[in-house]
């Protein structure tokens, strides 16, 4: 498998993004991840979607650590400092789960507090279920886990607009990574976060997990990612530990797919679920909120 890694001069001086760098080795590629806040606290981990990378938690960061949590935001594989392979069919859905379980087991989190979205949660939901000891909370925020069988809607909640996504980002001949993000939020970014979106994609060939993921989401039954998904989203129908959405009322995709989950989740019963005023990417939008939601869950239901 061929990587590369985005030079660290495209990452100085990042708007808003003061955080050391940590980089840890996952089946010999290196991952790197932002980790804030005490040691010894138990952690929240955020994960992000596409085509974003650990800079999109940059504004939750700070609220959870000043909440009493341990903050690890990692970037996906293919995304912000962490390797990129540079061939688009050494990505699969599969190999993204094993590589984030395998981080979560090399840092031996656990009494985790998972915050996922876009991707993250399709990656995240999957890696909680199959090590729930090691997880006590979910929090998701327009996110899915596809399992083309009708239990979540297949593919998507609003599918006609997943697919015009997926169709630009597989033929169009340039991904314009910052102007999606921005497209993606009610706010329109500044030219420095413009810059810090577009600065783990320097080079052409560095994109190929960004132009993977949106042909890795199952929409056919006979995907290779179906049986695992299925399995996931019973487990999922069986979690009785807290679980919270936040997905927002703007999200062309994804509005509207918090009430499959809140249906199907026992430990969905009974939270203060919102319905932020944001865009696909709320982080951006309101990312402090959703952080001090995240805060007072913690507070509410203290590991067993």
């Amino acid at each position: 498998m061929k990587t590369i890694q985005t030079p660290d001069s495209c990452f100085v001086d990042l708007e808003d993004y003061p955080y050391e760098a940590h980089y840890i080795d996952v089946d010999g590629l290196r991952i790197h991840y932002v980790d804030e806040g005490d040691s010894s606290a138990p952690p929240v981990l955020m994960l992000h979607g596409e085509p974003t990378w650990s800079y999109l938690y940059r504004h939750m960061i700070p609220v959870c650590v000043a909440g009493g949590s341990r903050v690890i935001a990692p970037d996906l594989v293919g995304f912000g400092k962490s390797d990129k392979p540079v061939d688009k069919h050494d990505y699969s859905y599969q190999r993204h789960v094993d590589w984030m379980a395998g981080f979560v087991q090399a840092l031996d989190l656990s009494a985790i507090t998972l915050f996922c979205q876009d991707w993250g949660s399709l990656i995240g939901l999957r890696v909680a279920v199959e090590n729930d000891d090691r997880f006590e909370r979910i929090v998701i925020g327009n996110g899915a886990l596809p399992t083309v069988d009708g239990r979540t809607r297949p593919p998507l909640p609003n599918a006609m607009a997943f697919l015009a996504w997926r169709t630009f980002a597989t033929y169009s001949p340039v991904l314009p990574v910052s102007r999606i993000v921005n497209t993606g939020c009610l706010r329109t970014l500044s030219p420095g976060e413009r810059r810090a979106y577009d600065a783990p994609f320097a080079a052409p060939e560095s994109m190929a997990g960004a132009r993977a993921f949106p042909k890795l989401v199952p929409i056919s039954p006979r995907d290779p990612a179906v049986p695992a998904n299925r399995a996931a989203w019973d487990a999922l129908g069986r979690w009785h530990k807290p679980f919270l959405t936040v997905f927002s009322d703007r999200d062309p995709i994804m509005r509207g797919g918090e009430r499959v989950f809140q249906r199907h989740v026992p430990g969905a019963a009974g939270q203060p679920h919102s319905t932020p005023h944001a865009g696909h990417f709320l982080q951006e939008d309101t990312g402090p909120d959703l952080a001090r939601q995240i805060n007072e869950l913690i507070a509410a239901s203290p590991a067993s």
